[in-house]
């Protein structure tokens, strides 16, 4: 009798668990810019399921979510230490949250020199149109916003600032904000490593045109200052990209521009990550609440 009461018990606690979570898609995502299909990982939350919500066709805010160099779209879903914190935060906040490919070293940028690298119109045009027409989102830029880790940090803020009409709030996390690698605390064997991959998107670094100063974020901000959208910005003490971080900080202040920008103990890591996302998200939500975008 102990037993069973015990294995009932038990039960009750996991029924809940499976009964309210969000379910995650994988979807295929082609581009005409690129002439070729890519995918992308999409969390719905389980409100957004529930019969209340279909019926009404309520809308949802959507957060995009980005990888960092050397990933792939799935990344934010299988290398935090709890896996399921991504659908954790959507349940909670009631937000789709979408997970794109960005390539090992994509750049989420328009490449000037390789023609087939085009991630900034894949993102920006062909990935927001699919899933705007796939499901039931808040079709405005005060129903999104975008954030990312190291690559994908920069890519967001990167995005942002290039296509206002798109995000009404951006955020990074330990981001690549200046792609000169030269700023960065690294050894000669890793920079030695990554030359190739910028070199493919960018060309050599010292050349004219000088692609590496156009694209980098740092080097946007009175295209940020005119933008007006909400920052929100983040970077581990131990981490190698900190100077960028700091650096981008710096010229934000002197130049007036709000933003909330956070240095942490920790380095470049899935455990920094998995600390930083939920502020990201507590950040967004209250934009997201303020433009009247909340999914009720």
């Amino acid at each position: 009798m102990r037993l069973t009461s015990l294995f009932v018990y038990s039960l009750l606690q996991v029924v809940p668990f499976l009964a309210f979570s969000a379910k995650v898609d994988t979807l295929d995502i082609p581009s005409a810019a690129m002439k070729r299909t890519m995918r992308a990982a999409v969390v719905l939350p389980e409100a957004y399921r529930s019969a209340d919500a279909t019926k009404n066709k309520m809308a949802y805010p959507v957060l995009y979510l980005l990888h960092g160099g050397g990933g792939q779209f799935s990344d934010w879903l299988k290398q935090t230490p709890d896996k399921l914190l991504v659908q954790k935060l959507a349940d909670q906040y009631n937000l789709i949250v979408v997970m794109p490919e960005g390539e090992r070293l994509g750049g989420y940028l328009d490449s000037p020199v390789q023609k087939d690298n085009l991630f900034e119109t894949y993102i920006a045009k062909e990935v927001v149109d699919k899933i705007d027409n796939t499901y039931r989102t808040v079709r405005d830029r005060k129903g999104r916003v975008i954030t990312g880790l190291s690559m994908g940090g920069h890519g967001a803020l990167y995005l942002a600032t290039r296509h206002p009409e798109l995000y009404c709030a951006a955020g990074s996390m330990s981001g690549a904000l200046d792609l000169n690698y030269k700023t960065w605390r690294i050894n000669p064997d890793f920079e030695k490593a990554i030359e190739p991959g910028f070199a493919r998107i960018l060309g050599p670094l010292g050349s004219t045109p000088d692609n590496y100063a156009a694209n980098s974020v740092v080097n946007l901000v009175d295209k940020i200052k005119a933008n007006g959208q909400k920052l929100v910005i983040d970077c581990g003490v131990d981490d190698f990209l900190i100077e960028p971080n700091r650096e981008l900080h710096r010229r934000l202040v002197y130049s007036k521009v709000d933003h909330d920008y956070t240095e942490r103990p920790g380095a470049h890591t899935w455990a920094y990550w998995q600390n930083s996302l939920p502020y990201h998200v507590l950040f967004f939500q209250k934009v997201l609440r303020e433009n009247g975008t909340v999914a009720q």
